[in-house]
């Protein structure tokens, strides 16, 4: 004679394996969130700011689960933002004083600073101007009356066209023209928008803009110091792994492939 199963018993069999799936369930629904939890946010220079987001979708699609988030901005504001213990993972600046400062003070994951790439400094006027402008020198001229740049003490692309004009000794008569922009961008807009006559920005930024801004000339080289764009996974960083892929991603051939079509130049090394 066949032992007899209760009904009860169905239903306790049941209730265990309804338990089971809904805890099996909720463990698969935990680590869903958890990882679509995860991100990553990049502290950016401004003027890495189409060729940085397309590199960032390139990561997610890579990571499924992982968001990629921005901070655009002057290098110098980047800078300071790292050291007041903002949560950045990756710093990409536009030049190496900045990651130099906080190298110096050890808020950099010791061994994962590279050289990223290069780029060179113009000067822009808008496209529509009758002034003619040929050369930086040509800045001297009375009908010039306002030359933009960014501002010196924080934006990498001031520093830079203030080391230019100081070589071609030009910095003290053009100072009474000067407007001073809180990030490289800002410069490309006032003299998108005519605003001023001319102004410094990268030649990579002429590619963001076109047909608002015409290129004048470009200052020799050796008038400044070489545009450097430095990355570094930052010390504090709370996703050092996803951090680390980041600049993996940034340093290889597509990476660097994306950068190049921005108008970046190569690093021409591996970093410091």
């Amino acid at each position: 004679m066949k032992p007899s199963i209760r009904p009860s018993s169905l239903r306790h069999g049941s209730k265990s394996r309804l338990c089971s799936l809904l805890f099996a369930l909720c463990v698969i629904v935990g680590n869903s969130v958890a990882a679509h939890a995860q991100e990553i946010l990049i502290s950016a220079a401004i003027s890495l700011k189409e060729a940085a987001e397309e590199m960032g979708r390139q990561f997610q699609q890579a990571h499924p689960g992982v968001t990629v988030r921005f901070n655009f901005g002057a290098s110098g504001d980047l800078q300071k933002q790292i050291e007041a213990a903002a949560p950045v993972d990756v710093f990409l600046s536009a030049g190496q004083r900045q990651m130099d400062a906080l190298e110096k003070q050890g808020l950099l994951l010791a061994g994962s600073q590279r050289l990223v790439a290069r780029n060179a400094l113009t000067l822009i006027a808008p496209e529509g101007s009758q002034l003619r402008l040929q050369s930086v020198e040509d800045l001297k001229r009375p009908e010039v009356q306002r030359v933009v740049l960014g501002n010196p003490k924080t934006v990498p692309a001031g520093q830079y066209a203030e080391q230019c004009l100081r070589s071609l000794r030009l910095w003290d008569a053009l100072q009474p023209k000067f407007i001073f922009a809180e990030n490289v961008r800002q410069v490309l807009q006032y003299v998108a928008r005519g605003e001023v006559d001319a102004g410094f920005v990268y030649t990579t930024d002429l590619l963001s803009r076109p047909g608002a801004v015409k290129e004048v000339a470009r200052p020799p080289q050796t008038s400044y110091t070489a545009v450097t764009y430095p990355g570094a996974v930052v010390a504090a960083s709370k996703q050092q792994a996803l951090a680390r892929a980041f600049m993996d991603l940034v340093m290889s051939g597509s990476g660097q492939q994306v950068l190049a079509r921005y108008g970046f130049q190569p690093p021409g090394g591996t970093g410091r």
